[in-house]
């Protein structure tokens, strides 16, 4: 994943829906490799990698990432159609709009 696109997520971060959270959110990019984001009591910590023990883990291209964090792509649809790959707590990925919103 570009710098660009790690500052945009980091600046667009709401802090107060991550209120009470611990959560890992696992990427895998087919096009930037794995990074994973920390989100733990308001605080975001993005990482490079694996990690160890994610709570959801996603696949997808960073277009698709780039989509549904503009509104221009449904999640649930990239999901049906496969363009998103998840697993694990596959229902925090529906909060990643309200973490990061437009």
């Amino acid at each position: 994943m570009s710098n660009s696109t790690l500052d945009k997520l980091k600046a667009r971060f709401n802090s107060d829906a991550a209120e009470g959270m611990d959560e890992v959110f696992q990427f895998h990019f087919e096009d930037a490799g794995d990074h994973y984001l920390v989100i733990k009591d308001r605080a975001l910590d993005v990482q490079e990698g694996e990690h160890d023990d994610p709570s959801v883990s996603l696949s997808m291209g960073t277009d698709t990432l780039k989509g549904i964090m503009t509104g221009d792509i449904n999640g649930m649809t990239a999901f049906m159609t496969g363009k998103l790959k998840a697993t694990g707590n596959v229902m925090l990925a529906t909060k990643l709009t309200s973490l990061f919103p437009n």
